[in-house]
């Protein structure tokens, strides 16, 4: 038969141990030291500074919608280009189905969300 002062010793101390170190190991842990913000800002999104990038690295570079190939009839690499299909509402479209940019990966929530500000707020040049 097993003694209570063995039981004590090789379970109970044990245990305890583990159920204290646990505990002290995680009391400064925060939601926001352990899931920090993405960093996705929205309030201030320009042409010049958020979608033009966007637009060459995304459209342009690719040699689809720039100058010289104007794929479907759309040269994307002006401010005016991009206007034209923000104001008939395909560019935002395209963009949230995920079917442009074409052969590459749908553009991150962060991205999309960065158009949609911009546009909303009047898709200004600025």
């Amino acid at each position: 038969m097993i003694s209570t002062k063995r039981i004590f010793r090789f379970i109970v101390c044990p245990s305890a141990a583990v159920l204290l170190l646990s505990q002290a190991a995680c009391y400064k842990d925060s939601k926001e030291a352990m899931f920090p913000a993405t960093g996705c800002d929205t309030t201030t999104v320009t042409w010049t500074k958020d979608i033009q990038p966007i637009v060459n690295n995304s459209c342009t570079a690719s040699g689809c919608h720039d100058a010289r190939s104007q794929s479907g009839g759309y040269a994307l690499n002006t401010y005016e280009g991009v206007k034209t299909i923000v104001d008939n509402t395909r560019f935002l479209a395209v963009i949230e189905a995920g079917t442009m940019p074409k052969s590459a990966p749908k553009l991150d929530d962060c991205t999309i969300n960065k158009i949609k500000r911009w546009i909303h707020t009047g898709a200004e040049q600025n």
